[in-house]
């Protein structure tokens, strides 16, 4: 094997510094590989400097926004002024950047090759960046995804996608969103919290398609009660813009107007040009098609994170990045079940969940096979406290172990937790119903429902 330009062969070496990528590389330099990992923008990817990180510190000064106007309800005295939105930047920002600098300082000690520039895969073992070449035993193509838009749908000016909207300094008198999946419920809540007018519309019959429709009738209620407008089964057909808004028409052939188009139907793979066909990785609609183990077919050739079909969520590339790296080492790590990954909808309410919808388990085994449990917060005191409403859903196999999970409610997100854990370790209702739950909390909920499926309902009508 020849070496790399720089004189070396790595042991591995990794295209894309995201969540999966660089989960991959701090994993293999802590099991003693040699690595080099390739960057063409920031180390940590999407999900840190224009993902999760950015639109997570927004949602939190829309619920302190919500807050102070209607701290009225809890005693306290407050006035809301409005929002300030570079300041409201500027937090957000100085929340990325301690984040980042704490990512360098963790590449730097892990004693990583890190390599900044645009990477292309020249051979199954090579990456190119910058005319330098970078051979490593195993390549792990790990290049995230990017903000897809519509055939025909043309983003700039008035249309904008979520990374525009990160960086606005003014909050819109109104907006319309394309999309009413994870993104678009997310930049729906915040902006109304900020005080702006929201539409959401949405191709498929509900929001959030993807979840138990349980919890879509539940965040449509109290979206309705919020005043976010939304349209469901309704297909967008065009879009004109000038100085002043957008005008969005509809196949119905009604048309709204508003400040802003945000298009917000989903991510797309970042795979074309990157030199991944030619080296015989099999690519299908722009995805790497990877086994359970997550190798591409091509010996020594590895892809983690979102150009992998399935859930595209940043800990599902970490959990990869990791497994990849194990596997590389030769710890035949298990593989990572989209599954068992536990899904958070950052809105308000929150939306959480890990494990099987009750139609996915109900087509996994039979309706009559099927037990589910609603517990409402209302018997919940901690939510009562919090003012919140919604409901922790249980989905089991009869007389078996809980293999679904569908929360709704204000910081339901951190409930998720135990959830996965109840969920991946197979756990009988009646064995959850043993553990003691802190009171008052909202985990709390969690006790309370396995309490009522084990069939001792003792705060709730089940």
């Amino acid at each position: 094997m020849t070496e790399s330009s720089d004189g070396q062969v790595y042991d591995v070496v990794i295209l894309g510094g995201g969540s999966g990528g660089y989960a991959a590389a701090f994993r293999a330099a802590e099991l003693g590989l040699s690595v080099a990992l390739v960057e063409k923008d920031k180390l940590g990817g999407t999900c840190l400097h224009r993902g999760c990180i950015p639109t997570k510190a927004l949602l939190h000064a829309a619920e302190v926004a919500d807050a102070t106007r209607e701290s009225a309800q809890f005693g306290v005295r407050a006035t809301f002024e409005g929002i300030d939105m570079p300041a409201v930047n500027k937090y957000k920002d100085g929340t990325i950047s301690r984040l980042y600098k704490g990512l360098q300082g963790l590449a730097k000690a892990h004693k990583l090759t890190m390599v900044e520039g645009e990477g292309k895969l020249v051979a199954k073992d090579v990456v190119e960046v910058a005319g330098k070449q970078y051979r490593g035993r195993n390549v792990v193509l790990a290049t995230g995804s990017y903000s897809r838009s519509l055939p025909g749908l043309e983003v700039g000016g008035r249309v904008i996608t979520s990374e525009t909207a990160l960086g606005l300094d003014h909050v819109p008198d109104s907006v319309i969103i394309l999309g009413g999946g994870v993104i678009g419920v997310e930049f729906a809540s915040a902006w109304k919290s900020f005080g702006a007018d929201v539409t959401i519309v949405e191709a498929l019959p509900r929001l959030v398609p993807v979840e138990d429709e349980a919890a879509s009738k539940a965040l449509e209620k109290a979206f309705r009660k919020r005043k976010i407008g939304f349209k469901t089964g309704v297909r967008f057909s065009g879009v004109t813009q000038d100085d002043s808004g957008v005008t969005v028409s509809l196949e119905s052939g009604e048309e709204l107007r508003a400040d802003y188009l945000l298009v917000a139907v989903g991510r797309g793979p970042v795979t074309q040009g990157l030199g991944y066909e030619e080296q015989g990785v099999t690519i299908d609609r722009g995805f790497v098609i990877a086994d359970e183990r997550l190798r591409t077919g091509v010996d020594g050739l590895y892809a983690v994170g979102d150009i992998v079909p399935g859930l595209q969520l940043a800990h599902r590339g970490f959990a990869h990045g990791v497994f990849v790296a194990e596997e590389i080492a030769g710890l035949n790590p298990v593989p990572v079940v989209d599954s068992g990954i536990p899904r958070v909808t950052y809105c308000d309410p929150e939306i959480a969940s890990v494990g099987l919808s009750q139609k996915q388990a109900e087509e996994a085994y039979g309706a009559d096979q099927v037990e589910v449990l609603d517990y409402n917060l209302g018997g919940n005191g901690k939510s009562q406290i919090l003012g919140t409403q919604g409901f922790v859903k249980l989905i089991r196999r009869k007389d078996g172990p809980v293999v679904g999970f569908v929360a709704v409610g204000a910081r339901m997100g951190e409930q998720v937790g135990e959830a996965q854990l109840i969920v991946n370790w197979e756990a009988f209702p009646e064995e959850v119903a043993q553990l003691v739950h802190a009171h008052p909390t909202q985990n709390e909920a969690l006790g309370e429902a396995h309490l009522a499926l084990a069939g001792k309902p003792l705060h709730s009508h089940a």
